[in-house]
């Protein structure tokens, strides 16, 4: 089809549609979703349950090994991790890569039908399914103020909470921080012993006092009317309930005998304090495709309208919000795009002239603003990758035009007509340009295909270079050609014969190259010869490029883990790092910090893992005035913590641009024996901490903790009717409480919670005259008659498995200035060097598998495309040798590749990997580019061969150099992008010297292989 000639006679259809596509286009952007960084599917469930008073290894053998015997049966799962402490177990199911979010649903309810207490001891408690682990609250809140109560903070929060939902947008609100109510009974020991009244009468009048009775219903005329009595309306009329006593037939009131407070439930299970302040978090999660921007106007305008609602003291601070940042990181990227939009048409004014700048640079304008109009229907939001990929994009959307511009160009200055020129240079070019554009398409394909996450973050780059691409041939066979017969005017010099023709290009660039092409010609085997030499140099020199995963993100926060010693109580680590707070703040170029006691906060952003509950654990998240000063922060903030606290870790990071968790190297050890994996673990550790490139070197498992146990002589309690559950009943009471019932105040159900009075359970030595009632002496008698001793014993208060084995991880991170490459080749072959007995064994994890892991989908799918493209090519040209040619020149990119990366001290990472497939691309659709001109001059024009290679590689010098200094100088703005910054440079590098030496290897290749003359 002459697209031309057909554009030409539709040109007002043309350009309707051009202002009909750009107005919508810059609508949808307007209103398209909005992200800072891609999203990505977490495949993961977690199944939570708890066991009360099981040790680590009793939750191991009773509850996870049968649970995980049962969740493996399904056939969707990938792994299964599990977190066995003291009193719950804690698996996390990862789905396999190939199940999308939608299968996931379906996938949920089969897990759950799995999971059941049928083959669980009696006293487990139901096992608790979180499927919406991934679901991200982008806005986090911190509520605070010093004069308030959490009941009074929570009041407000609640209240916050019903307004936010109700937001458009707003897909979920949560909390963290919330303490829970509860109704404390502290019982007076002595007076129960003086008065002879048992817990358990205490414990039955109130569940009997507190229930909800049936009082029937009663006939009343025509009505049907139910009788219903209030229960307590405060606390007074439950202190006034009484009690019998064995000894005494006097009345005895609860209050006589215990102090009832309306209180919180301890221990705490997770603490929240904001600079200091003690806090409640709400976190606002946007709906799904939801606008978090919008999202986030929204909340800021709800909660100006609130300002007169909030009480006097009450505090708000932000603690994240991506709504600001995805604002900020959009218009960041908005500003590169355009810089490298006009690097482009800079380029093209200087080089192609005014008007011909202007036309390919308007063509340019078009093909983005319409691509924003296709992106929503391949789910594609504004993000970091997808605007990332437009400008990665930018220097292969021209090249069509360019093309088209430039042989209509000479065409016209030849005296050709203009209309003509169009349609002849259309015809002749559009079957190559399109092979060319799919081709180049086709190198990023195997990033569309892959299912990992690594993958779904940047398969957005895929499909936005499928749209711009296809929407830039398009446009190059259509609006191209009308503008250039309408603007592009004949030269001044217009050649009238053939001897002036002979003479068109006469400059110096010209000139030069063609002296160097006909050297290149005829002194072939020297040109390749060198050219080897320098790809082997290359290969040598990879050897020395630093190796990576994702990069470090340029995100104004950093966080900073706190681990106590295990078994510390969740009071204990607040306090520790409470007593920071103050110096931390104190620190240059620290503005906030949100302290997170007992687990890591809510998932914020798709890329954080939060941290398992344990009460050992806090995690700071520090807000930087500049995130070029986070490194010192960090090195300040983990000398303070351990020259204050030594037996407390501290392990600073910087967020990454991309999935992650963990240390950025991981030494797994499996096995089955606990000593023996002990034994391991150490030997491991102390090889990763003695490493120079190491720190915050940590074990998953932690230190043992102390467990008292007493031994109870059941024959003495077996002849007094006591068992083992009213022994461990009364030493829980005494200490850490027991709920016994629920209380209803009309607006929640509070437990009921039986204890001591702090003075009994603040001294360990009062479990001696702690008194148990025994039914067959028929009164108290002391706890100290019926256990023998009391031994303390270490024991593992965290058991990780992984696929059903045991396995200790040993985390740790690179110093500053060094990668985790670094540090993994420092260490590795003397850990793999380890003498492991059979049934023992050591993997590696963290960046280096997920590396792996991210890589393997895209190098398995790469033959497939491979084969496309050389199909394609065959197509094309109707021959293998021509094939041949142009992927012989393809590794000789990997020599700007390597320079590039060495010059510029970047790593080679997936994004670099990334960088060099599409650079693949880029070469292969310049030399079909030459390859079709030298088939035009050879076997149309019948000009002889080597004549026709020469004048070939003259003939398009420009549109071929052309086409890479503008994508190579639209790269420029993500040099400084952390994210884009090595895959720029790859691209940057390898396709300046990998253009030139494409404009002289392919022509060579081509008269080696068919055997052209000398010039």
């Amino acid at each position: 089809m002459d697209f031309a000639k057909f554009s030409l006679k539709n040109k007002l259809l043309i350009y309707v549609l051009t202002i009909i596509g750009v107005a919508y286009g810059l609508i949808v952007y307007e209103q398209i979703g909005k992200l800072q960084d891609p999203e990505f599917t977490i495949k993961d469930a977690l199944v939570i349950t708890n066991y009360p008073g099981a040790s680590a290894i009793e939750v191991e053998k009773e509850v996870s090994n049968r649970l995980e015997e049962s969740i493996q049966t399904l056939p969707f799962v990938k792994k299964i991790v599990t977190k066995n402490s003291s009193e719950q177990s804690f698996i996390i199911v990862t789905m396999k890569d190939k199940y999308k979010a939608d299968e996931l649903k379906q996938i949920w309810d089969e897990l759950r039908k799995k999971v059941t207490t049928t083959y669980l001891p009696p006293r487990v408690q139901t096992p608790y399914i979180n499927d919406d682990f991934g679901d991200v609250y982008g806005i986090m809140l911190a509520i605070y103020g010093d004069e308030y109560t959490y009941e009074e903070l929570k009041d407000y929060v609640d209240f916050l909470k019903k307004e936010f939902i109700l937001v458009d947008g707003v897909g979920k609100v949560d909390t963290y921080g919330e303490q829970q109510r509860a109704l404390i009974v502290e019982i007076n020991k002595e007076k129960l012993s003086q008065l002879g009244i048992t817990k358990n009468a205490i414990i039955q009048e109130l569940n009997l006092k507190n229930l909800i009775p049936n009082f029937g219903k009663i006939n009343i005329g025509t009505e049907f009317i139910r009788v219903k009595a209030d229960g307590f309306k405060d606390i007074k009329e439950l202190e006034n309930i009484v009690i019998k006593g064995n000894n005494s037939q006097a009345q005895i009131f609860l209050k006589d005998i215990a102090v009832i407070k309306d209180s919180y439930q301890e221990p705490y299970s997770e603490i929240l304090k904001y600079d200091g302040h003690k806090s409640i978090a709400i976190g606002i999660s946007t709906s799904e495709g939801g606008n978090v921007v919008k999202m986030g106007e929204l909340i800021n305008e709800k909660l100006k309208q609130l300002e007169s609602k909030k009480p006097l003291g009450i505090q708000i601070g932000t603690i994240s919000n991506q709504a600001s940042d995805v604002s900020l990181s959009i218009n960041s990227f908005m500003i590169n795009l355009v810089q490298a939009v006009a690097i482009v048409i800079v380029v093209l004014l200087i080089f192609m002239g005014l008007r011909s700048g202007l036309i390919i640079g308007s063509v340019l304008l078009v093909t983005i603003v319409i691509t924003f109009i296709f992106m929503p229907l391949f789910d594609v939001l504004l993000e970091r990758v997808s605007l990332g990929a437009l400008i990665i994009a930018l220097g292969m959307l021209v090249d069509n035009a360019i093309v088209v511009v430039d042989g209509i160009l000479v065409r016209i200055n030849k005296g050709m007509d203009a209309k003509e020129a169009s349609s002849q240079v259309v015809k002749q070019t559009a079957l190559p340009l399109l092979a060319a554009t799919i081709v180049a398409i086709l190198a990023f394909g195997a990033i569309g295909l892959s299912d990992d996450a690594t993958g779904e973050f940047t398969q957005s780059l895929f499909y936005v270079v499928l749209i711009s691409l296809l929407l830039s041939w398009v446009t190059a066979m259509t609006l191209t050609p009308i503008l250039a017969v309408q603007f592009l005017k004949p030269s001044n010099q217009k050649k009238k014969n053939n001897e002036e023709e002979k003479e068109e290009y006469t400059s110096f660039i010209y000139k030069s190259y063609s002296a160097l092409l006909k050297f290149a010609i005829n002194h072939r085997f020297i040109i390749i010869i060198i050219a080897l030499a320098m790809f082997t140099a290359s290969i040598m020199g990879f050897k020395y490029v630093k190796q990576s995963f994702f990069p470090d993100s340029s995100r104004p926060q950093i966080i900073v883990d706190y681990f106590l010693p295990q078994g510390s109580s969740i009071e204990t680590t607040s306090k520790y790092v409470s007593s920071l707070n103050k110096d931390i703040l104190n620190i240059h170029g620290v503005k906030h910090i949100s302290t997170f006691v007992g687990s890591g906060a809510l998932r914020f952003l798709l890329t954080y893992d939060p941290e398992k509950p344990n009460s050992a654990f806090a995690q700071m998240l520090i807000d930087v005035e500049d995130y070029k000063h986070s490194d010192k922060i960090i090195k300040d903030i983990e000398t303070l913590g351990k020259n204050r606290y030594p037996d407390m870790n501290v392990y600073g990071k910087k967020f990454i641009l991309g999935p992650g968790g963990g240390g950025k190297v991981q030494a797994k050890i499996f096995g089955n024996d606990l000593d023996k994996l002990r034994v391991y673990e150490e030997k491991v550790y102390k090889i990763i901490e003695q490493s120079p490139y190491s720190k915050g070197t940590r074990s998953d498992w932690r230190n043992k903790v102390k467990v008292l146990k007493p031994v109870i002589s059941y024959e003495k309690a077996n002849l007094n009717g006591i068992t083992k559950d009213s022994i461990a009943n009364a030493i829980l009471d005494t200490f850490q409480g027991r709920t016994i019932g629920i209380y209803r105040d009309g607006k929640e159900l509070l437990p009921i919670i039986l204890r001591s009075t702090q003075s009994e359970r603040s001294d360990i030595k009062n479990i001696e005259s702690i008194q148990i009632f025994s039914n067959v002496a028929n009164k108290m008698i002391p706890l100290k008659q019926l256990i023998t001793s009391y031994e303390t014993v270490f024991e593992d208060d965290i058991i990780y498995k992984y696929n059903r084995t045991r396995a200790i991880t040993i985390h740790s991170d690179p110093i500053e200035g060094k990668l985790a490459n670094d540090l993994l080749f420092d260490v590795k072959d003397k850990i793999d060097s380890i003498d492991f007995e059979d049934g023992y064994y050591v993997q590696w994890h963290g960046q280096y598998k997920s590396s792996k892991d991210s890589q393997k989908p895209i190098i398995e799918s790469l033959p497939l495309f491979f084969i496309i493209m050389v199909l394609i090519i065959i197509a094309l040209f109707n021959s293998i040798k021509k094939t041949l040619v142009i992927w012989l020149a393809v590794p000789f990119a990997l020599i700007g590749v390597v320079i590039g990366l060495l010059v510029m001290d970047l790593p080679f990472g997936f994004m670099s990997l990334l960088g060099f497939l599409s650079l693949s691309g880029m070469l292969i659709k310049n030399a079909i580019v030459l390859i079709d001109e030298i088939t035009l001059e050879n076997e149309i024009n019948k000009m002889p061969l080597n004549k026709a290679i020469h004048h070939s590689g003259i003939n398009r010098l420009r549109a071929v150099t052309m086409a890479a200094l503008t994508t190579a100088l639209g790269m420029i703005p993500l040099v400084s992008d952390p994210f884009f910054a090595s895959m720029a440079v790859v691209i940057i590098f390898g396709l300046v010297v990998a253009t030139f030496l494409t404009m002289i290897l392919v022509p060579v290749f081509y008269a080696i292989i068919f055997k052209a003359e000398k010039l």
